[in-house]
């Protein structure tokens, strides 16, 4: 049986209002949650930026579910401080965090003031970090001098249940990479092939651990609406990694996103709004060998998705998970 879960997006909701969508999403019938750490949203349109690690406190402790973040040690975090804050959270939710670390955007690191590494440099410095992240986790005293520096540093309090560090990844190569390292793999959606080979590399890689799918989702009463929305709220998010790991504001993503033609929007975004058809296209992703899938309705009202999620959505794409044979 898959997991079926609701993506949380701090860059297009207020925390407030977003803690509330959580808690509605395990009303409705969610299993499981996730939402991404980002310091800027992807656009001025978009708006809003919350602290996901306050945020996730509040989360976990005011429903049952469990969550998993996307983050960046290295830079803008010393991964002795995503180390202690792992630890916290998986000491007062056990079993129910995990944390994928990646190798980090320009527009979420550049405040530090230091130069932004090239791709390289930032896959070395991450997997620097994932082994200071996984000793501190194992109680050990840490000093390591490369592309991150650390000195004495300890976790003290930790948890009992290491949470699961996973490996994010868009393409078949990264997530070649990271299956040395990772306790499971979470990408974003693709056309199916393009999804096949990123499942087929980890796996073939020596990937382990559960692979965690994130689906976005235009829903609305009709093509119309639903493509109103996303063409709005996303079409800054269709930047090549080539491009998007280096721009460093919304205002630079908003402006090439001006060159992006509409109809480029739904190769991205699942625009629907018949639930049937919806459910049949989550599920072929899914089939890819998947063993969670995230919905992130991409607009920032997220009352009428919720309700639909709850009356047809999620009962459908359960039905068509299973049939359809769900994960690999």
């Amino acid at each position: 049986m898959v997991s079926l879960g609701f993506h949380a997006s701090h860059e297009q909701i207020p925390p407030g209002p977003l803690l509330r969508a959580a808690r509605r999403a395990e009303e409705v019938g969610f299993d499981v949650a996730m939402c991404s750490d980002h310091l800027a949203p992807w656009s001025v349109r978009q708006g809003e930026s919350g602290h996901s690690w306050s945020w996730l406190g509040a989360a976990l402790a005011t429903t049952g579910l469990p969550f998993g973040v996307v983050t960046a040690p290295g830079q803008r975090y010393h991964p002795a401080v995503v180390a202690q804050a792992v630890a916290t959270l998986g000491s007062m939710f056990p079993g129910r965090f995990w944390a994928a670390l990646g190798s980090g955007e320009a527009m979420n690191e550049h405040v530090t003031g230091d130069r932004w590494p090239t791709k390289a440099e930032r896959d070395e410095r991450l997997r620097e970090c994932v082994g200071v992240i996984r000793a501190l986790l194992a109680g050990e005293e840490v000093t390591h001098h490369g592309h991150v520096t650390v000195d004495r540093a300890r976790v003290w309090s930790l948890p009992d249940v290491v949470p699961r560090l996973v490996g994010p990844a868009v393409t078949p190569a990264t997530a070649r990479r990271h299956a040395d390292w990772a306790d499971g793999l979470v990408t974003v959606n693709q056309p199916v092939e393009a999804l096949r080979r990123v499942v087929g590399e980890y796996r073939d890689a020596g990937g382990r651990g559960p692979l965690a799918l994130q689906v976005h989702v235009a829903w609305g009463d009709d093509d119309e609406a639903a493509f109103a929305v996303a063409h709005d709220q996303w079409r800054s998010n269709l930047l090549p990694p080539s491009v998007s790991w280096h721009l460093e504001t919304p205002e630079q993503f908003d402006a090439v996103a001006d060159l992006v033609r509409p109809e480029e929007v739904r190769g991205t975004v699942l625009v629907e709004h018949d639930a049937q058809r919806f459910a049949d296209r989550v599920a072929e992703l899914a089939a890819c060998g998947f063993d969670e899938v995230y919905l992130h309705h991409v607009g920032q009202q997220q009352d009428a998705f919720l309700d639909a999620a709850g009356e047809t959505l999620l009962p459908l794409l359960r039905s068509a998970t299973t049939t359809g044979g769900g994960a690999a």
